[in-house]
C-alpha cells in the first residue's frame, strides 16, 4: 500500500505501508494508519491526497478528472458524445461517465409528454435538439446545474453566449477552485470599448482559467461521424503541473516534463500557488489561480487533445486563444462579402479575391488588438482560421443569406427577417459592431473590407463598389 501526503505546498511525500493497512480520520485532523503489526498517527499539518479533493483514484494511485458539459443543445451534444466516446476509452485520465447540464424541458416521446433528460438516460438520444445521433449511455444528462459540475476539475461550455454570466453566477463558488474550462461558443463581444472573449467571461466570472476551442464545425456532421478537424486552443497556467511549457516561459514551465526528467513542478523555486499567469493580451491576469493539485493527470495540450480527439474528429492544439475566439467571429464579416460577390455572378475568383483580403484583415485585426499573444499561424493554419473561413464564405448561413439579398435585390435584413424564424446573423452584428470599434479608433481605412460590408449592410455602397474598396489593402 502507498500513501501520497502532502507536507507543505506543493512538497509531497510519500509513505509506504503493508497491502493490509487501513487508513480512518479522527475529530482535529488526526489521520491513523494501522495494521495488525504497527499504528501510525498524524496531525494536520500532513493530509492524504485521497481527502484533499474530489475525484476517484486509479490504479497508480492518481486521481482522474471528472468531466461536465454546460449546454445540451446541437453542437453541445455532439460535443458530448466526442468526450464521453474518449473518457470511456481513457479511464487512466478521466471518471467515465460525462455529465450533461441539460436545461429541463417537456417533449413528445413516441406520442407521450416527457422530460428531456429522462429520454436522454434512458433511450440515449436527444430527440429534440440531435435527433436521430446515439448518444454513449455513459452520458448522464442532468437537470440540476450546480449537482452537473460537482466534483468536475473539466468543464466543458456549449450554450448561448448571452447566458454566460447568469451561468457563472450560479455555479461562482460551487465548483472545486482548481477546475479548468473550455469554451466551445464561438466569437467574440465587440463594444466602442474593447474586445473580450468568451473564454475571459468565463475565466474572470468563476477565477479558472479557460480555453477554446473552434473551427470549421458543422454539428450534424460531426455527430454523423462525418471526418472533419478542430483547434483546441489552450495556454497551460504557469502553476500546472504540464508537459507543455507556457508561450511565455517562466523558470518553472520553461522546463518540460520529458518522459524520464522531473516535472517542472518540482524544479520551481517559486511555490506554485504564488505563480501568477497572463491573459490574453499579454497582462498579468486579475484572476488568481488555484493549481491542479499533483495527484491528477496534468492538464494541458496531451490531455486535453486525448479527451476531444476521434477518429473523425481530429484535434489541433495550440496556445493562442485569442487567435482561436477571433477567428470564429471575424470570418462572418467575410462570409457576407463572399455572398455578395456571389450574389452578383462574379464566381470563384472574385470570392477567391474576397477571402484572400478578409483572411489579411482577420490577421492584422488580431495583431493590432492581442499583439501579446496572438500568432499568424492561428488565422493561416488552423482549423479555427482559413478552414472555417473557407467553410462559411462557401455555405454558411451568412453567405447564403448575403447572395440570396443580391439576387434578389433586397437587404440582408429583409432575408433575415423572412427566412430565418428570428433568428440573427452573427455577420451582420458583428460587423456593425466590429465597425463602431475602429471607428472610435480612427481605424476604418485601415479595414477596407469589414468597413465596405457595413457600408453596404448601411446602404451606403453597393457590392459594384468593392473592387475599388478592397483595392486599398
Amino acid at each position: 500500500m502507498k500513501i501520497f501526503c502532502r507536507l507543505r505546498y506543493p512538497v509531497a511525500a510519500i509513505f509506504r505501508f503493508p497491502a493490509d493497512a487501513k487508513v480512518s480520520q479522527k475529530p482535529s485532523r488526526l489521520f491513523y494508519f494501522t495494521t495488525p503489526s504497527f499504528q501510525f498517527q498524524f496531525r494536520s499539518q500532513f493530509s492524504p491526497f485521497s481527502t484533499m479533493a474530489p475525484g476517484l483514484l486509479s490504479a497508480n494511485g492518481t486521481k482522474k478528472h471528472k468531466v461536465t458539459v454546460i449546454g445540451s443543445g446541437n453542437w453541445g451534444s455532439t460535443i458530448s458524445k466526442i468526450i464521453a466516446e474518449n473518457t470511456k476509452e481513457h479511464p487512466e485520465l478521466f471518471e467515465e461517465d460525462v455529465q450533461m447540464w441539460v436545461y429541463e424541458e417537456e417533449v413528445t416521446y413516441e406520442g407521450k409528454p416527457e422530460k428531456l433528460t429522462t429520454i436522454i438516460n434512458k433511450h440515449h438520444e436527444n430527440v429534440k435538439y440531435l435527433p436521430g445521433i446515439k448518444l454513449p449511455a455513459n452520458i448522464v444528462a442532468n437537470p440540476s446545474l450546480e449537482d452537473a459540475v460537482a466534483d468536475s476539475s473539466i468543464l466543458i461550455f456549449n450554450l448561448p453566449h448571452q447566458f454566460i454570466h447568469r451561468i457563472c453566477g450560479q455555479l461562482k463558488g460551487k465548483i472545486v477552485p482548481f477546475a479548468r474550462g473550455i469554451s466551445c461558443i464561438k466569437g467574440v463581444n465587440v463594444t466602442d470599448d474593447g474586445v473580450s472573449l468568451f473564454s475571459e467571461w468565463i475565466g474572470e466570472g468563476l477565477g479558472i482559467y479557460c480555453g477554446a476551442l473552434s473551427g470549421a464545425n458543422i454539428a450534424s456532421e460531426i455527430a454523423a461521424e462525418k471526418w472533419s478537424e478542430t483547434t483546441v486552443a489552450y495556454d497551460p497556467p504557469p502553476m500546472d503541473s504540464s508537459r507543455n511549457p507556457s508561450r511565455n516561459p517562466t523558470p518553472r514551465s520553461a522546463t518540460p516534463n520529458n518522459r524520464g526528467s522531473p516535472r517542472a513542478s518540482e524544479l520551481s523555486v517559486t511555490p506554485l500557488d504564488q505563480t501568477q499567469h497572463r491573459d490574453v493580451r499579454g497582462r498579468i491576469s486579475k484572476t488568481k489561480l488555484t493549481p491542479v493539485p499533483p495527484e491528477y493527470p496534468p492538464l494541458d495540450h496531451e490531455t486535453f487533445k486525448t479527451l476531444f480527439h476521434r477518429p473523425y474528429f481530429h484535434v489541433r492544439m495550440v496556445s493562442d486563444v485569442a487567435g482561436v475566439s477571433l477567428g470564429g467571429a471575424l470570418k462572418n464579416i467575410v462570409a457576407l462579402a463572399a455572398g455578395f460577390v456571389d450574389g452578383r455572378g462574379w464566381g470563384d475568383n472574385a470570392k477567391a479575391a474576397i477571402m484572400r483580403v478578409g483572411l489579411l484583415e482577420m490577421v492584422k485585426f488580431g495583431h493590432e488588438f492581442f499583439g501579446e499573444t496572438i500568432s499568424t499561424g492561428t488565422f493561416t493554419e488552423e482549423s479555427a482560421g482559413v478552414a472555417d473561413l473557407i467553410t462559411s464564405c462557401s455555405g454558411g448561413r451568412n453567405f447564403r443569406c448575403a447572395r440570396k439579398a443580391v439576387e434578389k435585390g433586397i437587404s440582408v435584413q429583409e432575408v433575415e427577417q423572412a427566412e430565418l424564424n428570428g433568428q440573427k446573423l452573427q455577420g451582420t452584428s458583428t460587423a456593425a459592431e466590429v465597425n463602431s470599434f475602429l471607428r472610435r479608433r480612427g481605424l476604418e481605412q485601415e479595414y477596407p473590407l469589414f468597413t465596405a460590408v457595413h457600408d453596404i449592410l448601411e446602404g451606403r455602397n453597393t457590392v459594384d463598389d468593392i473592387p475599388d474598396l478592397v483595392a486599398r489593402t
